[in-house]
């Protein structure tokens, strides 16, 4: 891929961006998750739908963030040999983070969707014990099909390597790539839009703008946010130096632009644990501020919808 190009200043540059970008997102995201457990397993101790999905959610992004130090040391020194199992297990988590994030964030979206959109079948969907199911089917996904596809990437041998750096032909593949834009990201984005614009117009057509209304409104943008600004970069980079590796582009100084947007993109991704934060605060927020039965916004406006409904 690289020819005669030469990308040993993109390489300095990101030894220094990355502990810029990685060290305060360890920091503030490991805290951030940690409170957010804390609080939905010990302050809250209520089980329903949201925290559910909140929990589950915090720990993806604590499965993101536990390689993240090992991210950075290996990007400023090369591995021996014999750790590329060890190197393969921390790719593993940290793309299971990554896209158990995704589609933990995209259940969360149907989740509210169907709560407040559709109020009459939500009472058959939705539940404690639907949602940890949901829960578990991610998990499983996820580690079912990114373990056996992340540990092809590497081709054991004798020569020192840079872990989560120069992955071989077999991850660059279209199978690969494509499997990962459409399922991995382009499928669960269309879901989380589409659904989030359908419960924000059904909020704001109903008419009523109550202090739930409006928090239920601030939850559904934080998840937006939370999906479209860490990941819609990434993936778009991953696209490119796909075209790269096809040698679709050839050009040598947009392959070495590419090369930064990619790291830089990729380091930016991350940010995703500190922005589930705004989730965690809007739901536990309302959890705590509701007196009784500890409902939660989208079950209150589902109700809310349903008494409406028969007027």
């Amino acid at each position: 891929m690289t020819n005669n190009c030469s990308f040993e200043g993109v390489d300095q540059l990101m030894t220094y961006l990355e502990l810029v970008f990685y060290i305060p997102i360890f920091i503030f995201g490991l805290i951030l998750n940690v409170v957010a457990l804390f609080v939905f397993c010990v302050i809250l101790r209520k089980w329903a739908e949201s925290t559910i999905y909140m929990t589950s959610l915090a720990l993806m992004d604590l499965l993101l963030l536990f390689p993240l130090p090992f991210k950075i040391h290996a990007t400023n020194h090369r591995w021996p040999a014999n750790l590329y199992p060890l190197c393969s297990v921390l790719e593993i988590l940290y793309f299971v983070g990554i896209y158990g994030s995704i589609y933990t964030i995209m259940c969360i979206a149907v989740d509210r969707w169907v709560a407040i959109c559709h109020p009459f079948k939500a009472k058959q969907l939705r539940s404690p014990r639907a949602a940890l199911g949901a829960c578990m089917g991610v998990w499983m996904l996820v580690l079912a099909v990114i373990s056996p596809t992340i540990y092809r990437f590497r081709e054991a041998g004798q020569a020192d390597f840079h872990c989560f750096h120069q992955f071989s032909e077999n991850g660059w593949s279209p199978s690969v790539i494509i499997s990962l834009q459409i399922f991995g990201f382009l499928l669960p984005a269309l879901v989380v839009v589409k659904c989030s614009v359908q419960t924000i117009w059904a909020l704001k057509k109903s008419g009523k703008q109550s202090p739930k209304s409006q928090a239920c409104v601030k939850i559904i943008y934080s998840s937006l946010s939370a999906f479209l600004l860490p990941f819609t970069p990434s993936h778009l980079a991953i696209l490119l130096q796909f075209l790269v590796h096809q040698g679709v582009i050839e050009d040598c100084e947009n392959k070495i632009r590419i090369s930064l947007f990619i790291q830089t993109a990729m380091c930016l991704s991350n940010i995703t644990c500190c922005l589930d934060a705004l989730c965690y605060y809007f739901i536990a927020h309302e959890v705590r501020s509701t007196k009784h039965n500890f409902r939660l916004p989208m079950i209150s406006q589902r109700r809310a919808t349903f008494s409406t409904s028969e007027v």
